[in-house]
This record gives C-alpha cells, sequence and structure tokens, in this order.
C-alpha cells in the first residue's frame, strides 16, 4: 500500500450564524495516496471548492482535521502552518492568479522568492520549470501576452518549482477549450504524477475524466461511497 498523502476525518466547515447557518461540508472522510491523481466531481455548490481550501491549509474547518503526509495542518500555528504549505503543497487556482505586471518568469519565481532565495537564482529556476511546462521561449514576456493553456501553465510551473509533495488544482481547465484542457491535463499526469506526488483535482470537466485515477463525486457537502477507478 502507498504512503497516505491527504487524509481528512469529520471534515466540516458552515457559513454564517443561527438560522442563516449553511453547511458547506459536512463530515467528510477522506484518504488520497501517493502516486495517484484523484478527481472530486459534482455540481457547483456541492462544496468541492471548501474542501479543497480546508484539505490545503487555506480554509480553517468548523469540526474534524487534515493531514497531509502525517500532518496534522490545523494544529500548527499560523507561521508554521505558511511554511508548511510553501514547502509541502502546490495550488493552482482556478484563475491563474498571475501577476500582470510581473514576466511569465517572475510569477514562476515566486515561491522561491518568498523562500528568500537570492533572485538571480529564483528566476534561473523558473525558467527551467518553464521549460518543463514547454514556455521557456515565453519567459520574458506578461501574462496578458500568453493565451489561456498557456496562463495555466505558468501557474502549474509555480506550483512545482519548489517540488511539493502534493499538487492541489482547482478547476484547472474551467477556462479553457476541451483540446487545451485535455493537453494541460494530459501533460500533467505523463510529467508531473510519480510514486512521490499526489494529486488532487476539482473539476466538473468530465472531458478530462480518463486521466484520473479514481473518481468521487461531491453532493450537498458530503462524498458518496461510490467511486470509479478508470485505470
Amino acid at each position: 500500500m502507498s504512503e497516505i498523502a491527504i487524509q481528512a476525518k469529520g471534515l466540516t466547515k458552515w457559513f454564517g450564524e443561527g438560522e442563516a447557518r449553511t453547511k458547506a461540508v459536512q463530515g467528510v472522510d477522506f484518504v488520497a495516496y501517493l502516486g495517484e491523481i484523484v478527481y472530486i466531481v459534482g455540481p457547483s455548490g456541492s462544496g468541492k471548492t471548501t474542501l479543497l481550501s480546508m484539505l490545503s491549509g487555506i480554509l480553517r474547518p468548523n469540526e474534524g482535521s487534515a493531514s497531509i503526509l502525517g500532518t496534522d495542518l490545523w494544529s500548527l500555528h499560523n507561521d508554521k502552518l505558511a511554511d508548511f504549505r510553501l514547502n509541502h503543497i502546490g495550488f493552482v487556482f482556478q484563475d491563474y492568479h498571475l501577476f500582470p505586471r510581473l514576466t511569465t518568469a517572475e510569477n514562476a519565481a515566486i515561491p522561491l522568492i518568498l523562500r528568500r532565495k537570492p533572485w538571480d537564482q529564483a528566476i534561473h529556476e523558473a525558467e527551467k520549470y518553464l521549460g518543463v511546462v514547454g514556455l521557456e521561449s515565453r519567459k520574458d514576456l506578461p501574462p496578458v501576452k500568453l493565451s489561456g493553456g498557456e496562463q495555466q501553465r505558468v501557474a502549474i510551473a509555480r506550483a512545482i518549482i519548489s517540488q511539493p509533495d502534493i499538487l492541489i488544482m482547482d478547476e484547472p481547465t474551467a477556462s479553457l477549450d476541451g483540446d487545451t484542457g485535455r493537453s494541460v491535463i494530459s501533460f500533467v499526469k505523463t510529467n508531473l504524477l510519480n510514486e512521490k506526488r499526489c494529486i488532487l483535482v476539482v473539476t466538473h470537466d468530465a472531458r478530462i475524466n480518463e486521466f484520473a485515477t479514481r473518481i468521487i463525486t461531491m453532493e450537498d457537502g458530503r462524498l458518496l461511497i461510490r467511486a470509479e477507478t478508470t485505470e
């Protein structure tokens, strides 16, 4: 059995108080292993992104626990949690979150700069990772000069530059056409998935289902018991 990468126990999150309280995630138990690319799918409003945010240390749960490689995220104080995320978790946002005034290389280098790596070294490393995602020739361009698929690849380069154990992707193909979306996810699985990394993808894009190791459905804040295996 592979090592547990991500584990949630009784994970619960609500918003509002009293009669206005809404439970977005309700008592979720979840396990993913190194070497897997796991999809969490479901309709809009089912709690997928909220769950993802709790599993990645972005959003604190009201109840339950979330751990990465045996470390309970929410037992860490803020500074240690930020350091842990920086060193172990790469996050690819749905809307890329690239800085418009920075070049492609500068955007990709941000995690290294946050770790206080010298600027020149960080940019040099970023250029190498842009090469990994096929964008080395675009290193000096601002995001506005890139296509949607290229911007997503910059976001991936930024997420993997620190070699995270966990790569989390929130709706990575939502802004892409079918062919570009399939190309991006195919690239991720072929080049980034290995026995020392787990990739977790939240998506409602059935066009990329073939690239998943497992597919788990979420509805009304709960994970369904049934899960599909595509391999």
